[in-house]
């Protein structure tokens, strides 16, 4: 786990951005790592989860922490709870309901994938900006042969996708929710 910054003269947390650059919020990042080093000391399952890191978002300022190194320690962090979280269902409902729940989850995920391209999620209208179908299409083509046949991918590649957006494109949220959907699978499957 990142160390935190216990003063405002103790070390950053992080390297700054480059100074024409962009970068997080160097107090929105120190607070959330504070807070998510004592949910993970506390060891107290619920008190922060795995969705939960996955789902942070920073504001860009100039001056603030280089974004890439934030979010490489962010997918450690979530790789962590996840281990975590995996550990207390397995004690609590035994590993072959945690199998049957983790195959459920993938199976509704893989019958979203393998629809028709262009028609696997729901299009916004034709004035507003949606993913691009295309790129959207090219990573839920991988993804299945990932959940169908094994195909090699790793959190860290689903965590890195980006689309660039086109009027009448996939509704964001509904293809957000499956590539989170996706990085619980295999978060729980280890």
């Amino acid at each position: 786990m990142v160390e935190t910054a216990a003063s405002p003269s103790a070390a950053p947390m992080f390297v700054e951005a480059p100074a024409r650059a962009r970068g997080y919020e160097k107090r929105a990042v120190d607070v959330f790592f504070a807070k998510a080093r004592a949910a993970f000391e506390a060891d107290e399952p619920g008190t922060l989860r795995a969705a939960e890191v996955r789902g942070i978002a920073f504001p860009l300022v100039r001056g603030g922490y280089a974004v890439g190194p934030v979010d490489a320690a962010l997918g450690r962090i979530e790789d962590a709870f996840a281990a975590r979280e995996r550990e207390h269902a397995l004690s609590r409902l035994g590993a072959r309901a945690w199998v049957a729940e983790t195959r459920d989850t993938a199976q509704i995920v893989l019958d979203r994938l393998t629809r028709p391209r262009g028609h696997r999620f729901d299009r916004v209208g034709i004035l507003h900006y949606g993913y691009r179908v295309d790129e959207v299409d090219v990573v839920a083509d991988r993804l299945s042969a990932y959940l169908a046949t094994g195909d090699p991918v790793t959190p860290e590649q689903v965590r890195a996708v980006a689309f660039r957006m086109q009027r009448g494109g996939y509704r964001e949220t509904q293809v957000d929710a499956v590539l989170d959907a996706v990085i619980e699978v295999m978060l729980a499957v280890g």
